[in-house]
């Protein structure tokens, strides 16, 4: 199946917009000594029980790691095209976990957000530059997707 390069330019131009945004949110999480995601997730309202249990001393360090370099790697290779359904499909879980953490059930941080906030719109991009034939728009895929 072949897309238009409309179609295409559209996933080249969404997968760029999130990969600013990860590495954007990596540049305040890897280069400052003090970021920690437990001061994150010990805010949480609905699901707290859920990510009390990841804000502990014992597990803030390796979360706090994973978090900012996975958004890093993620915001790399959303931007250079390597691997991006395995990127995209992190970043979906990523935002779907700050979807919820951010959750005072039924508004997402405020009430201006009903439900839906920007971290669903920008998964449903993810999901939207996973599922495309990215290898068309930029064909430096260097490894096979699985």
């Amino acid at each position: 199946m072949t897309q238009s390069t409309i179609d295409r330019s559209f996933i080249l131009v969404f997968r760029l917009l999130m990969a600013w945004t990860f590495l954007y949110a990596a540049s305040h999480q890897v280069f400052n000594p003090k970021f920690s995601a437990a001061g994150f997730l010990s805010h949480t309202k609905t699901f707290h029980d859920v990510y009390a249990v990841l804000a502990t001393p014992a597990v803030d360090p390796v979360l706090t790691f994973l978090v900012s370099y996975g958004h890093l790697l993620i915001g790399l290779s959303l931007l250079v095209g390597l691997m991006v359904r395995v990127s995209a499909a992190f970043g979906v879980a990523l935002l779907v976990m700050y979807w919820t953490a951010h959750m005072d059930w039924p508004f997402i941080e405020n009430t201006n957000n009903f439900i839906i906030d920007y971290h669903i719109v920008y998964a449903v991009l993810c999901v939207f530059a996973q599922s495309g034939n990215l290898r068309e728009v930029q064909n430096v895929q260097a490894y096979p997707d699985p």
